[in-house]
């Protein structure tokens, strides 16, 4: 890839965002505070919340400084990070496009590392950043469920909040499948895309933090409605998506599901005591999940009854949402 020369900028910054205005300030301010010169980038900022807050935010921090240039976007149709995403880099100047989240702190060297990555590699179509998460205020030795969750962003293959793509290359791949509505494997589906045109490699000098953001109880619960977009992600890449997401379906999630519903049967049937073994079986595979998640994280009272609480409904809620996947996505998805 070549750098255009019409761009005006070197690289373009985009930022989605939904509704969360401080988080967002909180990565502007790192964002303006780059080694990289001012005029050698831009920041697009697009609010797919449609949110009067993050408007007047990011147009009073386009008024402090003509450099660097930040803008303010909102998608014309259609909600979701792909489409908020697709909205930015569409409207870049530069020849390449930086992707980051609202919720994140960008080093202050980020861009200039991760230009200079990819004008290294020139034959490249991208190059995924490094992202640490630190450790939040007061956390005990032990991470919960939840910070154990967000740390797999430091170990993942490539993560759109931080990423750097060549703007030819998005051009090439169409930019981001709009049908995932949530953040949630769409970054895996562009990697998988980009590796069908080119290389993508690994620019682990360019580095932003993402501190773990407070939840409610119950959060991986909510989390569940995530698998139904697997399926997408399965249907599209499924030789992919076996080989670096997931191996094998969650077996124990449906013996599970599959034992306690056929409990009532069997007790109706005559079979009381088969209907006392099947539940006494998914108990003991509940148990096993959650001995699982509490294996590596907190021993804290109140969050080893969220795990057990959560352990119990996750396997019927992860099942629906599979199943419900693979039904609207018409794909052989377990």
């Amino acid at each position: 890839m070549m750098m255009s020369t019409h761009a005006e900028v070197d690289v373009s910054v985009v930022v989605p965002t939904y509704r969360r205005p401080a988080l967002l300030e909180r990565c502007l301010q790192a964002l303006l505070a780059q080694t990289l010169a001012p005029r050698c980038y831009e920041i697009l900022v697009v609010d797919d919340g449609h949110d009067e807050a993050t408007r007047e935010l990011v147009q009073s921090y386009a008024a402090r400084a003509l450099h660097p240039r930040i803008r303010y976007q909102r998608p014309s149709a259609g909600r979701g990070p792909a489409v908020a995403r697709n909205c930015g880099w569409r409207a870049a100047c530069a020849a390449v496009v930086a992707f980051t989240d609202d919720d994140t702190q960008p080093d202050a060297q980020w861009l200039q590392q991760g230009l200079a990555t990819l004008l290294l590699h020139r034959d490249w179509v991208a190059a995924a950043g490094r992202v640490r998460v630190p450790r939040a205020p007061g956390a005990g030795d032990r991470p919960t469920d939840h910070e154990l969750m967000t740390r797999g962003l430091e170990t993942a293959e490539f993560v759109t909040a931080n990423a750097f793509v060549w703007r030819e290359a998005l051009q090439k791949v169409d930019g981001f499948d709009e049908r995932f509505l949530r953040a949630w494997r769409e970054d895996s589906d562009l990697h998988f895309r980009l590796l069908q045109v080119g290389a993508v490699g690994r620019a682990p000098q360019a580095l932003v933090w993402h501190p773990v953001r407070p939840e409610r109880w119950g959060v991986s619960l909510r989390q569940q409605r995530n698998v139904f977009f697997d399926a997408l992600l399965h249907r599209k890449h499924p030789r992919a998506y076996r080989e670096r997401v997931r191996p094998v379906p969650p077996w124990d999630y449906y013996v599970i599901v599959a034992l306690t519903l056929a409990a009532p049967g069997l007790a109706l049937a005559g079979w009381p005591r088969l209907a006392a073994l099947g539940l006494g079986v998914a108990a003991a595979l509940v148990l096993r999940v959650a001995w699982r998640r509490l294996r590596v994280t907190s021993h804290e009272p109140g969050h080893v009854l969220e795990m057990l609480a959560t352990s119990a409904a996750i396997p019927f809620l992860s099942v629906y949402w599979r199943l419900r996947g693979a039904w609207h996505f018409r794909t052989p998805f377990l």
